[in-house]
C-alpha cells in the first residue's frame, strides 16, 4: 500500500495536468474560431470594397486619362534626359563597378586627346584679365583656378549628356585640370608641402562648386547667383552687378554649349566662348563645325 500512494498521487498529477491542457486547448479553439469569423468579415468588407471600387473605376480613368496629358511633358523630357544613357551589359557593369572601363563610343587615346583639348580651351581662351577688373578679383593662383574650374564645370554639365563616352572624357578633364594646377604651383615656386595642402584645400572646394553649380544650373537665378557667390567670389562681392554680370553669363555659356554637336566634342574637343560682356547676350549663334580627320585629330 506505501508504494500505491506514490502512484495514485503522480496520476492524479497527470490528469490534472491534462485537463489544464485540454481547457487552454478549448480555449484556443475559440480564438481560432472568433478570428476565423473576424477574417469572414474582413473578407465581406473587401469584397464590397471591391464593389465600390468598380464603380468608381470609370472615373478613375477619365482622372488618369487628365494626368496623362499633363505628364506628356514631362515624359518627353525624362525621354530627353534617358536618351544619353547608353545600354550596357550585366559584364560591362561589373567590371565598371570593379575600377575598369567598359567599350566606348571611340577609341580611349581619342578621347583623351579631345579631353586635353577641351581643358586647353577652358583655359587659353577665357579673358582672366576682363574677369579679375570687372570683377574685382585678385590676380592670384587661387583667382584664376575659381574662374577656371566654373568653365571647366559648364564642359562637364555638356559632357554629360554624351552617355558613357562623355563621363569617361569629363574624368580625363579633371585629370589634366589637377595636373595643370600642380605644375603652375611648382612654376609659381610654391613650397611642396603648401602646395599640397593647398591643392587638397582646392579639391574639396571644387566638388562643393560642382554641387552648387549643379543645383544653381536647375534652379532660378537666385540659387545660381547664391553658388556664384560662395564659390566664385569666396562670399565676398559687395556688388550685385558683378552677380548679376556672372549669372548671365553662366546661362548663356550653357545654351551656346548645348548647340555644339557631341560628337564633334567628344571628337575633337574645341569649345569657343562668349564674351564676357557682349551688346546682345540672347544672340547665340551655333558656330561652324570643327574639322578634323579620321584619326580625330
Amino acid at each position: 500500500s506505501s508504494l500505491l500512494v506514490p502512484l495514485f498521487q503522480s496520476c492524479q498529477t497527470g490528469v490534472t495536468r491534462w485537463i489544464a491542457a485540454c481547457s487552454g486547448l478549448l480555449q484556443t479553439t475559440a480564438a481560432q474560431g472568433q478570428c476565423r469569423r473576424m477574417l469572414c468579415d474582413i473578407f465581406q468588407r473587401h469584397k464590397a470594397g471591391q464593389f465600390r471600387l468598380s464603380k468608381s473605376r470609370g472615373g478613375l480613368i477619365q482622372a488618369n486619362g487628365a494626368i496623362a496629358q499633363q505628364n506628356r511633358l514631362l515624359y518627353n523630357t525624362n525621354q530627353h534626359l534617358s536618351a544619353s544613357e547608353e545600354k550596357v551589359g550585366a559584364f560591362t557593369r561589373i567590371i565598371e563597378a570593379m575600377g575598369f572601363t567598359g567599350p566606348l563610343k571611340y577609341s580611349r587615346w581619342k578621347i583623351k586627346v579631345a579631353a586635353l583639348r577641351m581643358y586647353t580651351c577652358c583655359v587659353e581662351k577665357t579673358d582672366y584679365e576682363e574677369f579679375f577688373s570687372r570683377c574685382q578679383m585678385p590676380d592670384t593662383l587661387n583667382s584664376w583656378f575659381l574662374v577656371a574650374q566654373l568653365h571647366v564645370w559648364m564642359c562637364l554639365v555638356r559632357l554629360k549628356q554624351e552617355g558613357r563616352t562623355g563621363k569617361y572624357m569629363c574624368r580625363y578633364i579633371v585629370h589634366c585640370m589637377w595636373e595643370d594646377v600642380e605644375q603652375r604651383g611648382k612654376v609659381m615656386g610654391i613650397n611642396s608641402v603648401v602646395l599640397k595642402e593647398d591643392m587638397k584645400t582646392m579639391v574639396e572646394n571644387f566638388y562643393a562648386a560642382l554641387f552648387g553649380y549643379d543645383e544653381g544650373i536647375l534652379s532660378d537665378d537666385h540659387v545660381l547667383a547664391a553658388a556664384l557667390w560662395r564659390n566664385l567670389f569666396n562670399r565676398n562681392c559687395e556688388d550685385p552687378r558683378h552677380l548679376e554680370l556672372l549669372v548671365e553669363y553662366v546661362r548663356k555659356q550653357v545654351q551656346h554649349l548645348d548647340a555644339l554637336s557631341g560628337e564633334d566634342l567628344l571628337l575633337t574637343g574645341e569649345v569657343s566662348w562668349r564674351p564676357l560682356v557682349e551688346s546682345n547676350a540672347r544672340s547665340i549663334l551655333k558656330p561652324p563645325p570643327p574639322v578634323y580627320n579620321d584619326e580625330g585629330l
